[in-house]
């Protein structure tokens, strides 16, 4: 009898490899592979063969198909130490159950460049928190969108600026009380009422904070203070119907008021307290006393006339005697 071939189907390929202008060389290789790690035992016989047809193939053969064997004999433990040199391939050591391609040397990583700031960086490192540079961080703010606002938000917390005082904690805990039963039933005036009250704003400003559509200022005002996050959640549900009702809204939001500091949004109620005292400053300034003092030096520059009315009468009398 004759005995069976070691690779089953190996002779058809063969004869077709032999026929002129077919190159298969990179599938035979493939078949050979895949046929040795079938099995997890060979035979002494078995193994010198695919050493001998692999080798020969593995110099013969592409890189895609040169590397798609290296990877299937890289994690096959019956590897022959010939191919896996080939290959180059290593043994694996005590606990390592599959043999180990050679490190790949690391290049030297070179320094991140410094990015440039952006314009609101640029901005809000040069502010005092003066009046003026509050109100305009504040309109800033108000006047950005969704993602400028976040930006803004996240530049705050590592801005040199000086955040409000933090609520005392017994009026923090009675805010959060009030404000949430505020929003369960969707009294949007006595939200807005007890959120000036608690951070010390104007009904103007509380009203702005309350009613922004975008909600930031918001996230801002609650976490002044220090509302806590599941508490949010449910104020963005029940106190406005528009943002309630968006799913990805009260994620958005959600998510902003987790990542969001303290310390940004004290900064951010300092910029909304010191924008009032800039607007309260500017509608006044015309009743200052120095504005009223130049207003009287401008009077009396006034030119006196060549001519004065007395002068033309006393002519005429001076005429009429001659």
């Amino acid at each position: 009898m004759t005995a069976p071939p070691l690779f089953p189907g190996f002779d058809g390929l063969m004869t077709l490899s032999r026929r002129e202008g077919v190159d298969i060389r990179p599938t035979l290789l493939r078949v050979l592979t895949d046929l040795y790690v079938q099995s997890s035992v060979h035979t002494a016989d078995e193994e010198q063969q695919f050493v001998e047809l692999t080798s020969r193939l593995i110099d013969q053969v592409d890189d895609a198909t040169r590397a798609v064997v290296r990877g299937r004999l890289s994690i096959y433990p019956g590897t022959p130490a010939p191919v896996m040199q080939k290959l180059g391939l290593r043994q694996a050591g005590r606990g390592q159950p599959v043999p180990l391609a050679r490190a790949i040397p690391q290049q030297p990583v070179a320094p991140l460049a410094p990015k440039p700031q952006t314009d609101a960086q640029s901005r809000m490192s040069a502010l005092s928190m003066q009046p003026n540079d509050a109100a305009e961080i504040s309109t800033m703010f108000f006047a950005a969108n969704s993602s400028e606002r976040a930006l803004i938000l996240h530049n705050l917390a590592e801005a040199p600026l000086r955040p409000a005082a933090r609520i005392t904690a017994a009026r923090a805990v009675r805010a959060v009380e009030t404000l949430e039963m505020a929003a369960f039933v969707s009294d949007v005036d006595n939200f807005t009422l007890e959120t000036g009250e608690a951070l010390i704003l104007p009904a103007r400003i509380a009203a702005q904070v309350v009613g922004d559509p975008g909600g930031e200022p918001l996230a801002c005002a609650m976490k002044a203070v220090e509302m806590p996050g599941a508490v949010f959640q449910r104020v963005l549900l029940f106190l406005n119907p528009e943002i309630g009702s968006s799913v990805n809204t009260v994620y958005r939001l959600s998510r902003l008021y987790d990542r969001l500091s303290q310390r940004s949004a004290l900064i951010m109620l300092a910029a909304w307290r010191g924008a009032t005292v800039a607007a309260t400053r500017a509608k006044y300034r015309p009743a200052l006393y120095d504005d009223e003092r130049q207003r009287a030096r401008a009077g009396t520059s006034q030119t006196r006339p060549a001519v004065q009315p007395g002068d033309v009468a006393s002519n005429d009398v001076r005429s009429s005697a001659g």
